[in-house]
């Protein structure tokens, strides 16, 4: 009986932690997504110029390191924002390319909301469900590092074909991630809200980008 009681406690202690990561992380990404888009927003209204690849990989792997570093302290908070901060400015000069296009607004507005329903109906599968997707923790690695350097490859080669493919690839495994962040967090596997929403902004950060390329290439102005 007493065994049976203490089991019941840490149940319930498990879903409090769980309930807690669950809401501070989804409140952090609230504040990362509206501090990103008002950079962004500025980024593009004053059109500031994109910083550049190098710079802009030193500064989002840079800030992602801080971020890991300090992520038991309120000093992480402060990385997060500068990294959700820095990433926004980054994409205010993609935007501003655009909407240049004669339906640039569509596709911005297009892209947009598709990475609302896409963020919105994962997690909302995962944490209604409460299946676990653990196992797709070898495939989303494989697939960031594959897709990651194919990308560089399209880049530097002007690969238009593997551009898109590129793309294509990284809304399946950004959305792929979103399971897998929103499995952990209810099963357990991540208790740090901090890195939690850092993985979260990151997977809607790519979706975003990757369907603004693909929605441009079939508006036929990318």
């Amino acid at each position: 009986m007493q065994n049976s009681n203490v089991v019941l406690v840490n149940s319930e202690l498990g879903t409090l932690e769980t309930n807690r990561v669950l809401r501070n992380t989804y409140a952090l990404l609230s504040m990362t997504l509206v501090l990103s888009a008002l950079t962004a927003a500025v980024s593009a209204m004053l059109d500031l110029p994109h910083p550049g690849l190098i710079i802009t990989l030193v500064g989002y792997f840079g800030l992602l390191f801080l971020t890991t570093k300090f992520r038991n302290s309120s000093k992480g908070l402060l990385c997060v924002f500068a990294l959700t901060g820095f990433m926004g400015y980054t994409l205010g000069p993609i935007i501003n390319a655009y909407l240049s296009m004669g339906n640039g607004t569509q596709i911005v507005m297009t892209a947009l909301g598709g990475t609302g329903a896409i963020f919105l109906g994962l997690s909302g599968y995962a944490l209604s469900s409460r299946k676990d997707f653990s196992f797709m923790r070898g495939f989303i690695i494989v697939g960031i590092i594959t897709a990651f350097l194919a990308g560089l490859g399209a880049m530097f080669f002007q690969v238009p074909a593997l551009s898109l493919a590129v793309s294509a690839a990284f809304i399946l495994i950004m959305s792929a991630l979103i399971l897998y962040q929103t499995s952990q967090i209810i099963h357990g596997g991540e208790t740090n809200y901090i890195m939690a929403t850092v993985t979260l902004y990151v997977s809607i950060f790519n979706l975003f980008t990757s369907l603004l390329h693909l929605l441009g290439f079939m508006s036929g102005d990318d």
